[in-house]
């Protein structure tokens, strides 16, 4: 774990260090077009390779599809408790989903035409599911089923299968929950690649969701104006604002988790108490040797987790800002106050009783969020980035006569003649 603070010859350079960019290595870029490349122009043939270098299963073209049968078997063939948790969380999910919902709505201008907006669902999107170390169950729930609700009717699925040519079926069961209609058990850039360019047995989608490691965030950012993109969600990250009233073995355990998610994941504590420092550092030494994943954990704590003391809470919310994290867990007696400077988080756990990992599987909005710094662009994944809006102008005789002259106006000195005309014309 790396310790900062403010009384540091050189804190101003490593504040100014927390105000990062998502962006990608040039390794990571040439790769990913490498990849993409090579699905656009051979399509099957290129998954099968790719999938086989990168995850080492054997597939062919006509395994590349889940069968339908295999994920209804999946759901009935989980354990009571998993589809317990499931239905639990898919229930809180669906329901704030819809509350979400964008609305039709009409009225009138200062001219008397009618104006308004109408939303349709995207007709065929792709979301997709992390494998990798573990499957990601959650981020089924907490993608597709957004999908659903907005009631999108194709809705496919690319997630990673094992070295064995299949896929968990836990995850299997929370998709067929969700209401996933095609699943691919493909992974990486070119997941990425076969839904935004389809192949000969994945028709092309719309627009793609989910999160991803960073070869699939810039893959996704690649194929940016073939298809629409939700966000840039990579690899995880969590940032604790804390003052004395944070409870040391909570704090430790949210960087812990955090941890346990492995390779690029990130965790950072800011504080303006020195003591509260020091007794999150000992919790986290002493609940560490507890844990199952110290093969994930131990190079996230030695690369990844960083603890700072900030002179005052005010100066932690700006340093908040500046690094934009995806998840931000703020604990403190003056939640009134600093709340309100919060500005670019992907998602505020408040309080020392709201950990992260409820937001993780269970809460209700979605835990797909923007990382790397993405946060002061991008939001986090909501249904109505499932939908798509559409403006509606009607205009009568007489709210077509009361434009002519403000048209007119703009024509002149735009030099569009044509453009006032089509106006004029109609009110002679």
């Amino acid at each position: 774990m790396k310790i900062f603070r403010h009384t540091d010859p050189d804190w101003n350079q490593t504040a100014a260090a927390l105000n990062r960019r998502a962006e990608a290595s040039d390794a990571v870029r040439e790769v990913v077009a490498e990849v993409i490349k090579a699905v656009r122009e051979r399509g099957n043939a290129a998954l099968i390779e790719l999938t086989e270098r990168f995850d080492g299963a054997k597939l062919t073209p006509a395994t590349l599809r889940v069968p339908a049968d295999t994920i209804t078997e999946a759901w009935y063939t989980t354990s009571p408790e998993l589809q317990a948790a499931l239905v639990a969380a898919h229930r809180n999910v669906f329901d704030f989903a819809r509350k979400s919902l964008r609305q039709n709505w009409s009225g009138t201008n200062d001219q008397g035409a009618e104006v308004g907006e109408v939303y349709h669902p995207f007709g065929r999107v792709g979301c997709y599911v992390p494998g990798g170390s573990a499957p990601l169950v959650s981020t089924a729930i907490m993608t597709v089923t957004l999908a659903a609700a907005a009631g999108v009717p194709e809705i496919v699925v690319c997630t990673p299968c094992g070295k064995d040519g299949t896929v968990n079926p836990g995850l299997l069961a929370a998709l067929k929950l969700a209401g996933a209609t095609e699943v691919y058990q493909i992974g990486g850039a070119q997941a990425i690649a076969a839904m935004a360019y389809g192949t000969e047995t994945i028709r092309p989608v719309t627009k793609i969701f989910g999160p991803g490691n960073s070869y699939v965030v810039e893959a996704k950012r690649q194929a940016f104006g073939v298809v629409s993109i939700d966000l840039r969600p990579g690899p995880s990250e969590v940032l604790i604002l804390a003052d004395h009233s944070g409870n040391p073995a909570f704090i430790a355990a949210d960087i812990l988790a955090q941890a346990e998610h492995g390779k690029d994941s990130q965790a950072g504590f800011i504080t303006d108490d020195a003591a509260l420092l020091e007794a999150v550092v000992a919790e986290v030494e002493k609940q560490s040797q507890t844990l199952n994943r110290q093969a994930q954990i131990s190079p996230v704590l030695e690369k990844g987790v960083f603890l700072m003391l900030a002179p005052s809470l005010e100066e932690a919310a700006r340093l908040v800002n500046a690094y934009a994290p995806e998840h931000l867990s703020l604990i403190t007696e003056r939640e009134r106050e600093i709340l309100p400077l919060i500005r670019t988080a992907g998602a505020i756990f408040i309080g020392n009783h709201s950990p992260v990992a409820v937001g993780d599987f269970l809460a209700g909005p979605s835990h797909t969020l923007p990382t790397g710094g993405a946060g002061k662009s991008f939001p986090g994944l909501t249904v109505d980035m499932f939908q798509r809006r559409t403006s509606i102008i009607r205009l009568s005789r007489e709210s077509c006569a009361k434009s002519e002259n403000i048209v007119k106006a703009f024509a002149e000195v735009e030099g569009l003649d044509a453009h006032g005309r089509s106006v004029s014309i109609r009110c002679e």
